[in-house]
């Protein structure tokens, strides 16, 4: 199955370690979706930005509302690595985390930024 749409995030920082190398940071993770997906997300990143440029993230959310109909809560987790030549990030739906009507989701999530919006699709399946 499959479910498109955009989101809004905001990422507040929480806190910074510049140290030799790299800078590790925390941020918290608020999010809107609407779509096929409506409703929200809380989570928290943890990143590291090399002095070299290249760039690692990850992080955990919890993401709660209505998947095409279907009422309840699930978790993200992602993994992005960043280097001058090349981009990579995984989003999967954390195994078993699927609550109430979404209980058995997996899946995976893909995001794109075009002109500033923030787009999602997520190929999904249910055990």
């Amino acid at each position: 199955m499959h479910a498109s749409g955009t989101f809004e995030v905001q990422l507040p920082p929480q806190g910074e370690d510049k140290g030799e190398g790299a800078t590790l940071g925390r941020r918290l993770i608020i999010k809107q979706f609407q779509g096929d997906l409506e409703g929200s997300s809380r989570g928290e990143m943890l990143s590291a930005f090399m002095d070299s440029g290249s760039a690692v993230y990850v992080a955990i959310e919890r993401v709660t509302g209505r998947l095409q109909g279907r009422a309840g809560s699930f978790v993200l987790v992602h993994n992005g690595v960043s280097t001058a030549e090349s981009q990579s990030l995984t989003i999967t739906v954390a195994p078993g985390s699927g609550a109430r009507d979404l209980a058995g989701l997996a899946g995976q999530m893909t995001i794109r930024i075009e002109d500033g919006r923030h787009f999602y699709d997520l190929e999904y399946t249910f055990d």
